[in-house]
């Protein structure tokens, strides 16, 4: 089945066509992986290298991404179906391949490797700019240009250079010079047929204000690139302490936290689940009850939908359960029933947290005071789980009499005065008239 590339255009007769995207997922538990089954049919419909989009999707999940060029194998790490991963390549389409003058999708991209600066130069209508917007996706595609090897792409292009030197070195042919590597690919030419060395406009020279705060971005743009790339290749723990520094400046600063862009940051650096421990730690205090209402939102945006997130927070709410036991002990009940009523945490994760002492986040012996204090708001949770499918109507399936209806109606009608019925004409004729 095949998909317009602009799936905006509801046109059959659209002439721009592209393979439906398939997703297979594989493995279980810590190793499941999403295996995109048709990606290389899908990247040459659009003219960009397989490893393009399947980074994107990587970025937009938060998840790692794996190349396995000899078998034409790419993948994404966790579970993700196809219909999501074909909603996130609308986003890859409108951004790296339709032309944002004719959104047609005949574009060509180019590199400036010393400017660090990601074109699009458009066949149809000759539209030649600077993709801008920051995506992580950019500075990927400056380290890995177009044209360049794709089973080389995701090794730095200084990394290249270094193997390229020392082939050089051990008497092997060098596929570029040394002093070349910087400046291969300065010698794109625009859609006019102009190389980029002869363009007028080019801001290098300007010392206008406007244009040192162009550079000064760009320089930010490519530390930014360079910090992800770096961040991601540190151990979990070094990334959990650039996200507790990271909230600790946007506690200092910010009277209102953005629960997007804290998502967003923990995201980058791989640990949203796992994040929630670092909420607890800097959100929660003493005034526990109050704070989990206060910033639920931020909870929510972590934790909704996410068992594993949820129960993460759980641990770092021991936590802070054991550094004020003397006040938070005894209030353990109504903390667990704040997580529950603020939809925080689902009862499923706290029944399931229930039925297992663990040690994993504070001591035993704690664990154990902690689960008999939470014991009565446990109680009451199974029983209204119990209640509530009680109650729940019979399904199709069960051999159920109708009694339940039938006792619904009388009771209704038990409700409303009973009519007297008339009397025969034959009791009205035998009344002792002189008695009344």
């Amino acid at each position: 089945m095949s998909l317009n590339v602009n799936r905006t255009i509801a046109d059959v007769f659209y002439r721009y066509k592209m393979p439906k995207l398939q997703a297979k997922v594989e493995g279980k538990g810590n190793g499941i992986k999403t295996v995109i089954v048709n990606m290389v049919d899908v990247a040459k419909a659009l003219g960009r290298p397989p490893t393009y989009p399947t980074k994107y999707f990587g970025c937009e999940l938060g998840a790692q991404t794996q190349f396995d060029f000899k078998d034409e194998r790419y993948i994404v790490n966790g579970s993700h179906e196809a219909v999501k991963l074909q909603d996130l390549l609308d986003g890859f389409i409108k951004k790296f391949v339709l032309c944002p003058e004719c959104d047609n999708p005949e574009t060509v991209l180019g590199v400036q490797a010393k400017k660090e600066v990601l074109t699009q130069t458009c066949k149809a209508c000759g539209y030649n700019g600077v993709i801008k917007g920051g995506h992580r996706l950019i500075n990927y595609i400056i380290k890995n240009p177009p044209d360049t090897n794709p089973a080389t792409q995701g090794a730095s292009l200084t990394q290249r250079k270094r193997k390229e030197k020392g082939k050089a070195q051990n008497g092997g042919d060098s596929p570029r010079a040394e002093d070349d590597d910087d400046d291969w690919n300065d010698n794109w030419e625009d859609s006019n047929g102009k190389q980029n060395g002869d363009n007028d406009d080019d801001w290098s020279v300007d010392v206008s204000e406007e244009a040192v705060r162009r550079r000064q971005q760009a320089l930010s743009d490519g530390v930014k690139g360079l910090t992800v790339s770096d961040d991601l290749e540190k151990p979990e723990k070094d990334r959990m302490d650039i996200f507790y520094k990271f909230l600790q400046s946007k506690i200092k600063s910010d009277n209102k936290l953005d629960d997007k862009e804290l998502l967003s940051e923990a995201e980058r650096l791989d640990i949203r689940q796992k994040a929630a421990i670092v909420l607890v730690e800097l959100l929660l205090d003493s005034n526990i009850i109050q704070q989990l209402k206060t910033h639920r939102v931020v909870f929510l945006r972590f934790c909704h939908q996410s068992s594993k997130a949820q129960k993460y927070l759980i641990g770092g709410v021991e936590q802070v359960i054991n550094q004020y036991k003397d006040s938070l002990l005894p209030k353990v009940p109504l903390i667990f029933k704040a997580l529950y009523d603020q939809d925080i945490v689902e009862e499923e994760v706290l029944i399931d947290w229930d039925s297992k002492v663990s040690k994993k986040y504070v001591s035993k012996e704690m664990s154990t005071d902690i689960h008999n204090k939470a014991a009565p708001f446990i109680k009451w949770l199974k029983e209204a789980e119990e209640e509530s499918s009680d109650d729940a109507p019979p399904s199709d399936d069960d051999d159920v009499e109708i009694e339940y209806d039938d006792r619904a109606k009388i009771s209704s009608i038990q409700a409303q005065p009973k009519p007297q019925p008339d009397k025969p004409k034959e009791e009205l004729d035998d009344l002792d008239i002189d008695a009344i």
